[in-house]
């Protein structure tokens, strides 16, 4: 009789722990990986983020000189892809968003490259002031993908 309990008692105990694993992975959110960007010419892409982002290059496994690989540090990856057509049009709505210490700061850098910039609304040189204080602006990449920049904590 002893024997049976023990036993039951065991078997009870890893069906109990499998579930409660099982239950443990089942639970955790999903974690960014990275986010690729079609665009037109790698090259120039790749100067793009680099320069005005400060984006540092990771090694890419295809060495197919269509990639270009960047790190967002615990956020991910940037990945840049070769092979679009280019013209596109993009909506706004559909952007990357980086943070900066200051985005007053960041917009000298645009000047500086004559990079044009706006706010949400479209005006020239304009800064968003959103209500919870975060300032933001918009811009495109050479392929026109959008791209916001802010200054949130």
């Amino acid at each position: 009789m002893k024997k049976v309990f023990l036993t039951t008692i065991i078997l009870f105990s890893i069906i109990f722990q499998k579930a409660m694993e099982q239950n443990k992975t089942e639970n955790v959110p999903a974690v960014l990986n990275h986010i690729a960007v079609y665009v037109a010419d790698l090259n120039k892409a790749t100067t793009f983020y680099e320069s005005v982002f400060n984006l540092k290059i990771i090694p890419e496994p295809f060495k197919d000189n269509r990639h270009t690989w960047f790190t967002l540090g615990p956020a991910g990856q940037l990945h840049l892809i070769q092979g679009a057509k280019g013209n596109e049009i993009f909506d706004k709505n559909g952007h990357l968003c980086f943070s900066v210490q200051s985005v007053d700061e960041f917009v000298k850098k645009l000047n500086a490259k004559n990079i044009s910039f706006e706010d949400w609304a479209g005006k020239e040189k304009g800064v968003t002031l959103r209500v919870d204080g975060v300032k933001q602006i918009y811009f495109k990449d050479p392929d026109g993908h959008w791209l916001e920049v802010n200054d949130a904590k």
